[in-house]
């Protein structure tokens, strides 16, 4: 079985992700594509201090964009789906190719649902009467759906039963996101909304998931059975069957890590067969959201990393210490640190709100991470920068600005 180094895992999960391969001159819509198949998915998050999580992953591989690219491709119900909203990893968008995929999944919710103690089951009268308006009246959002507080008819028509029953009926896959306002979902249903031969090549559940676990491997660059079950959010046991039947077909290697151990024990680790092990560590300085596949799984982050990670959102502020919603900083293969970003769009400022190193950084660290703050703020159009005094990072980026 081969061995890698430390170093080596980390330029596979790197190179995997794209950060190798930051376009030369504007970014396209077709780049933007790109970098999400390359993901495999792309989470949502509702926070808007800095920007939206699902801004990040484009700026951190891509560099600066014209996020109306993004929204366009996402978010604009006039256009066709290229891309749609479902429960892959948390709320995410996932091209819209691979819905067949994701139907054993919804067809297991449908299931649950038909059962007379469900909760859809014994409010059936209005998820009938919602998916009826969707279909005579065309998409609407959660608000447009409930009406205003005077004109609903009757205690069934209160709005949380009428968020739940949308809920339901989205993770059954009977309707979809075509698109959001105001962060809320514009709902449709599927068969207006999805390609009618990809909604007719529903793949077998066994063959769906030994794809998707196949498709987790890939994007990983290279993990162990918790990482790629996470990555999808699958079972272990599954996934542990689906990885044993790709091994079989020669789709995936087992390698072991050095370092990568539970109990003094080597972990088993995944690669796609042929993978080739970078010889250079990708040239990057950039931000990561909280909610980026390098991140998003904070052992996985501990272990090829050394990052130790949480968002610091329901700490009390008076606790907190590293800040609010601090964005990790990648430099080169090693996560240097961490930082507050807020976004004052008023006074077109964006205020460093704090600013952490770890304890391994390159030496040019603070001129780099400048160029970084200087690169997000001019993305966002914001003017001006504003550095708070909390952390050593912050300590240097205020000598700079």
């Amino acid at each position: 079985m081969t061995t890698l180094s430390a170093t080596e895992a980390r330029r596979l999960a790197l190179v995997a992700q794209g950060f190798d391969s930051s376009p030369r001159g504007t970014v396209t819509a077709e780049h933007l594509a790109d970098t999400i198949a390359r993901l495999g998915v792309l989470q949502l998050d509702s926070v808007n201090v800095f920007e939206r999580s699902h801004y990040l992953p484009m700026f951190s591989r891509l560099g600066a964009y014209d996020t109306a690219l993004l929204d366009h491709m996402l978010l604009d119900p006039r256009v066709p789906a290229t891309h749609i909203e479902y429960w892959a990893h948390e709320a995410a968008f996932i091209p819209v190719e691979s819905w067949p995929l994701w139907q054993w999944r919804m067809l297991e919710s449908r299931e649950r649902n038909l059962r007379p103690d469900s909760w859809l089951a014994q409010h059936r009268k209005l998820a009938d009467e919602l998916l009826t308006r969707l279909h005579s009246e065309g998409p609407a959002t959660f608000s447009q759906l409930e009406g205003k507080r005077d004109q609903r008819r009757g205690s069934w028509w209160d709005w949380s039963d009428v968020k739940l029953a949308l809920e339901y009926l989205f993770e059954d896959g009977v309707i979809t996101a075509i698109g959001r306002t105001n962060f809320q979902r514009i709902y449709a249903p599927v068969a207006d909304v999805i390609p009618h031969h990809l909604l007719d090549a529903a793949v077998d559940k066994p063959v769906a998931r030994r794809a998707l676990v196949l498709d987790a491997v890939r994007a990983l660059g290279i993990g162990v059975l918790s990482d790629i079950a996470d990555y999808y959010r699958f079972k272990v046991a599954p996934t542990k069957v689906a990885l044993h039947e790709l091994l079989d077909a020669g789709a995936i290697q087992r390698v072991t890590v050095d370092g990568w151990t539970h109990r003094c024990e080597s972990l088993d680790a995944y690669v796609v067969s042929g993978a080739v092990v970078p010889t250079k560590a990708p040239k990057v300085s950039t931000i990561l959201t909280p909610f980026d596949p390098i991140t998003w799984n904070r052992p996985r982050a501990s272990r090829v990393f050394g990052f130790e990670y949480k968002i610091e959102i329901y700490t009390p502020a008076a606790k907190r210490v590293y800040g609010y919603y601090s964005l990790p900083i990648l430099m080169d293969e090693t996560l240097v640190g961490r930082i507050d970003l807020k976004a004052d769009r008023k006074n077109r400022t964006l205020i460093v709100k704090s600013a952490h190193w770890e304890p391994t950084r390159p030496s040019d660290a603070a001129d780099r991470l400048s160029v970084v703050v200087r690169r997000a703020a001019a993305w966002r159009g914001l003017e001006n920068i504003s550095v708070d005094d909390w952390g050593d990072a912050a300590a240097e980026l205020r000598r700079i600005f």
